[in-house]
């Protein structure tokens, strides 16, 4: 009940903030969305992103990028309600998506991002449910667009956390859970799926945080020291850069000297 409540206040919060529906049209509200995103004011895009699809609920664009949105804003909330209620919204916007437009690398994407990011808050049991989901979602993404950074990235971190998982939770995943698919995971496809999205979308220093951490993982502290350092000449792009950012630094610190 809660969690239906707090989405519609986050909706009638966004028909609020943003302009009327009659003032502006679908494409507008887009455009102001991008152009608000594009300024890091992620809670102003989903507005507009919002109101665009309040006034046409199939369009395409606008539902994949206010999942976009609503996973930055979850991240940046944390765990909690909040975040919850974000992240709710952003598995259905990314689910309109696909109906709306199945052919297109964005809404699996979407989704795969989606779930990705709500697996890593939940417990090791729980997070196998979504294994195959984000997996699959990545690769079909892959399908329409073979150099899609953030797909690339889905992929990367999803093997990189599949082998974090112990031993013995994988194996129970195969043989009690029928999640063959975590025998699929490997260290070799983490490093190289996240070294191609950095080199598909060199400005996102998410890629680069994730792809240091795949080293430290391996214990090629050199690579992880350069790639974390790298970090600190790539301007802010995203939402959570500072975090990222913080996160690097953090990281670097604890693989002491050279």
């Amino acid at each position: 009940m809660w969690t239906r409540l707090r989405i519609s206040a986050l909706l009638v919060t966004a028909l609020l903030a943003a302009p009327s529906l009659g003032a502006q049209s679908t494409a507008e509200h887009v455009a102001l969305g991008d152009r608000a995103y594009s300024e890091r004011a992620v809670q102003a895009a989903l507005n507009h992103y919002q109101m665009a699809v309040a006034s046409a609920p199939a369009n395409y664009e606008a539902l994949w990028k206010a999942s976009r949105a609503e996973v930055d804003l979850a991240e940046a909330a944390g765990k909690g309600r909040l975040g919850d209620s974000l992240m709710i919204l952003a598995e259905q916007h990314a689910h309109a998506a696909i109906a709306a437009n199945p052919a297109n690398a964005e809404g699996h994407f979407s989704l795969a991002r989606a779930d990705g990011r709500k697996a890593l808050t939940l417990g090791i049991m729980d997070r196998i449910k979504y294994a195959k989901i984000v997996r699959n979602e990545a690769l079909e993404a892959l399908k329409y667009d073979s150099l899609h950074a953030g797909a690339l990235h889905v992929l990367g971190v999803w093997n990189a956390e599949v082998m974090r998982v112990n031993g013995f939770a994988r194996a129970f995943a195969r043989t009690f859970l029928g999640a063959q698919v975590f025998g699929l995971a490997n260290w070799n496809d983490a490093q190289r799926y996240l070294e191609l999205a950095v080199k598909a979308d060199p400005d996102r220093v998410v890629h680069r945080l994730d792809l240091g951490t795949v080293y430290r993982d391996r214990g090629d502290k050199a690579r992880a020291r350069a790639t974390f350092e790298s970090m600190a000449n790539v301007p802010l792009h995203d939402l959570n850069d500072e975090l990222y950012k913080r996160l690097a630094v953090e990281r670097l610190n604890k693989l002491g000297a050279p």
